[in-house]
């Protein structure tokens, strides 16, 4: 049997096309996971009491470094595609450490939020936290009033029923959620560095060429789609909240 039926390009040509359909695949099973995971963090929303969380700012310091590293590693794909090899290592370093960032200010952002009473799973009344700044208890959509250590309908100007009892009983679900969905989409970006640790050690071995680079692409790609999914997710986070 003739195994040469392929030409060298033709091969890299089929090469390049399964990368291509795997990175592709990968991406759009990705994006069904975190849709299901939204959904269901909108429905859990429905369910009466909900505490709305201030964001710590650490998450901000993860979208502008998130944001950056796009751009080193979109110009490292440039470098490949334009013949100029040398700039490709220390582009994807960078986008490497700033990855690392990312990665930094996540633990950071969930530390702000356990140093406030927001845990994965606890009760919906904060031992820590200022109330009306760092979280905000909602029923049914409309803020509660903190008064005297008791809460209240706003629309309750008399103050006549507390409604603790009721708070008391409740888990706080919008903070397990919250961890959840980040949590989730720093597993995918742990696949991320990776990827850009193995880029690096063949980018330093010269193994991209101008015609030979589906693996760059493909990382490329997928760094880039983390990227995007981070905002959605930011954006998604400071809507319910």
């Amino acid at each position: 049997m003739n195994t040469d039926t392929f030409s060298p390009a033709e091969e890299l040509q089929r090469k390049s096309r399964t990368r291509k359909l795997v990175t592709y695949l990968i991406v759009f099973a990705i994006v069904m996971f975190f849709a299901g995971l939204t959904s269901a963090y909108v429905v859990s929303m429905s369910s009466g009491y909900w505490v709305d969380i201030t964001l710590p700012e650490a998450f901000y310091v993860s979208t502008g470094a998130i944001v950056l590293s796009s751009v080193f590693i979109q110009l490292a794909l440039m470098a490949v595609r334009s013949g100029n090899t040398g700039r490709i290592a220390p582009l994807l370093v960078a986008t490497l450490l700033l990855g690392g960032v990312f990665t930094w200010s996540q633990f950071k952002g969930w530390g702000e939020l356990v140093s406030k009473g927001q845990f994965t799973v606890g009760r919906m009344v904060q031992a820590t936290g200022e109330y009306g700044t760092d979280y905000t208890i909602l029923f049914q959509g409309e803020p509660l009033v903190l008064e005297n250590g008791s809460y209240y309908l706003a629309s309750d100007q008399l103050r006549s029923k507390p409604l603790n009892a009721d708070i008391d009983e409740q888990k706080n679900t919008a903070s397990s959620y919250l961890y959840v969905l980040t949590a989730a989409h720093l597993a995918h970006l742990a696949f991320g560095l990776l990827s850009l640790l193995i880029m690096v050690v063949m980018a330093v071995q010269g193994r991209y060429t101008r015609d030979d680079h589906s693996g760059l692409w493909a990382g490329t790609l997928y760094w880039h789609f983390l990227g995007g999914l981070w905002i959605y997710l930011l954006l998604f986070l400071l809507s319910v909240h």
